[in-house]
């Protein structure tokens, strides 16, 4: 169960806070009437900033996860018949057309710069109160999130508003990524001495601890030479800039803070790839800092990351559904060719009874073993990771339950698509858009796309509750890091070393005799940047990586080549309608 003091908060203060604290305007007025008013209790305030990360943030496909995400060469959302127009917001994303009033990218700005107000409230009442039990650890995680979320927002968007909270009425302030990295960087590493050890004073993977800012770090550290030169060209980046302290470089901190987690106690890399992203992967032995997410309709939660890319017709109960949205583009697909038996590809399920689903006609039942915790009905598991082909499932029997057989099992039949019931339901790898540089299929071609079962689909309570909680740093991705680290210092030694750790830890199901992954004998640029990408698809990383190794710019399905001033997203406008201290970034 998680459970801490402040998280417990969360439960009960996220509407109230909400109501509170909500700010998604930039103008100065809104900022002062929060900041510039009664602070909040400051444990109710810290559970509105932590809350912000889940309501909508980070775990809605259509925040942070779409604009990381749909631009790149791995994840899509496009125009599907009837469906998913929505005023070619979604489509945009992929087109390189978002301009600036795409509702998406308005969306997360307000979500961001929300996060911003609601850590800048807790840290104001958390200031006020020095007498509260453990403040300083407490005022610590508030700086750190404040820092989290301001990061994200510098990365997206290149800008982010800022007032300081010790000072009344002072100046709204706009931040600059390549001027304010290094000022990030220097304020977290001073908060690690007052942060607490992940586990101690009730602390786990939903809050932020030495372990989670570590993590941070590095990830800032990789990241530094693009934020201080966002806009070069050739993408020739200098990775290995002095380091903010100048002891050692960016890599070196990159490998150094990587290091402080892979050697930690605490976290150890999961044989099974998709228990990280399971309903029950709270607590897992990877996750190092998430979305905490608790499917008990008392906060929010989101199954988005799982619905999205499931089928109107693929159905985990009878009363559940997804909505045929999100796939895989052909470029990330093809990309594992010749590593299909990659255990992070694709994992088939197996019932107590033995039976597996295979999902490709031979499997004609399956035991209903599960049942959705609500409503007793009958829960079918559909196996994780890529799903391509022809797809197969339960049906209704017009009474509101599944298709039966004699003996009582669920039985599984060729699924064909919901809104155009003459297509079957096979999800094809090619895409075939008839306008080559538009993700606009026709009503015959709603099958089409790679799909995306990576994280758990979570039944109970509809379709868009999750338990799942949503890594933001996780072992796995530490050893990405440390890799690219090593490999842009020339130590391709130790950079082949971590990608095969990832690859052999990693096994396969039963079926498959528990075989673990093989491990590669060379590695260069390509090999690598395929790798971190195996390892973290679908995760809010590939379009950092992209913009890193030089990719993000090139074209690919649906997008022509593009400029580099697309490597940051315009700032709404209407945020720079009514923001005197706000400029437009530049191309825009």
């Amino acid at each position: 169960m998680k459970t801490s003091k402040i998280i417990s908060k969360i439960t009960f203060v996220t509407a109230l806070s909400t109501a509170l604290f909500s700010c998604t305007d930039l103008n100065e007025k809104v900022i002062d009437e929060v900041l510039g008013g009664e602070s909040s209790n400051p444990e109710s305030a810290l559970a509105a900033a932590y809350g912000q990360l889940g309501d909508g943030t980070f775990v809605d496909h259509g925040n942070v996860f779409g604009l990381q995400e749909y631009p790149t060469d791995e994840a899509m959302l496009p125009t599907r018949g009837s469906d998913w127009g929505d005023g070619g917001k979604w489509r945009a994303l992929t087109e390189f057309t978002w301009g600036t009033n795409n509702a998406a990218v308005s969306s997360t700005w307000n979500n961001l710069t929300n996060g911003i107000t609601k850590s800048l409230t807790a840290i104001k009442a958390l200031q006020e109160n020095e007498t509260a039990t453990n403040q300083k650890m407490f005022l610590a995680e508030a700086k750190c999130l404040l820092d989290f979320y301001i990061y994200q927002t510098l990365d997206l968007y290149g800008q982010a508003p800022y007032r300081d909270p010790s000072t009344e009425n002072g100046e709204l302030q706009i931040l600059q990524a390549n001027t304010y990295i290094d000022n990030l960087i220097t304020e977290v590493e001073g908060l690690i001495p007052d942060l607490s050890e992940f586990g101690a004073n009730q602390t786990y993977s939903g809050r932020i601890t030495k372990q989670a800012a570590y993590a941070f770090l590095a990830d800032m550290y990789l990241n530094r030479a693009v934020f201080k030169d966002r806009y070069n060209s050739s993408s020739n980046f200098n990775f290995t800039e002095a380091a903010v302290d100048n002891n050692g470089t960016d890599m070196d901190k990159v490998i150094y803070y990587t290091s402080l987690l892979i050697n930690d106690g605490n976290f150890h890399l999961e044989s099974n790839y998709f228990k990280n992203f399971s309903i029950d992967n709270n607590n897992g032995s990877e996750l190092i800092f998430v979305v905490a997410q608790e499917n008990d309709q008392m906060r929010n939660s989101d199954n988005d990351f799982a619905y999205m890319s499931t089928g109107r017709a693929q159905k985990p109960t009878p009363d559940n559904r997804g909505t045929n949205a999100s796939c895989i583009e052909p470029e990330f697909y093809n990309s594992w060719e010749g590593n299909h038996d990659d255990p992070r590809f694709h994992r088939y399920y197996q019932y107590t009874d033995g039976t597996w689903f295979m999902n490709d006609g031979t499997t004609g039942s399956v035991p209903a073993e599960d049942v959705r915790p609500d409503t007793g009905k009958p829960w079918f598991h559909f196996n994780r990771g890529l799903q391509a082909g022809q797809q197969y499932g339960p049906t209704l029997d017009g009474n509101g339950g599944f298709v039966m057989t004699n003996d009582g099992r669920i039985a599984i039949s060729k699924l064909y698509m919901e809104k155009n019931t003459t297509v079957p339901m096979d999800f094809t790898p090619e895409l075939n858009f008839d306008n080559p540089l538009q993700a606009v299929f026709t009503q015959d071609q709603i099958n089409r796309g790679v799909r995306n079962f990576k994280y758990e689909f979570d039944p109970e309570n509809g379709n868009g509750n999750s338990a799942v909680d949503i890594p933001l740093y996780r072992l796995g991705g530490i050893y990405c890091m440390r890799a690219e680290a090593n490999f842009r210092k020339g130590d391709m030694g130790n950079a082949l070393a971590d990608v095969n750790m990832l690859r052999t830890k990693r096994t396969r199901e039963a079926l498959f005799a528990n075989a673990p992954g093989k491990a590669l004998t060379t590695i260069n640029e390509h090999v690598l940047y395929n790798e971190i990408g195996f390892e973290m698809y679908w995760e809010m990383y590939r379009r950092k990586e992209m913009i890193r190794f030089g990719t993000f710019d090139e074209a690919y399905t649906a997008k022509s080549k593009t400029d580099s001033y697309l490597r940051v997203y315009a700032i709404p406008q209407e945020t720079i309608d009514v923001t005197k201290e706000i400029t437009q970034n530049q191309g825009y």
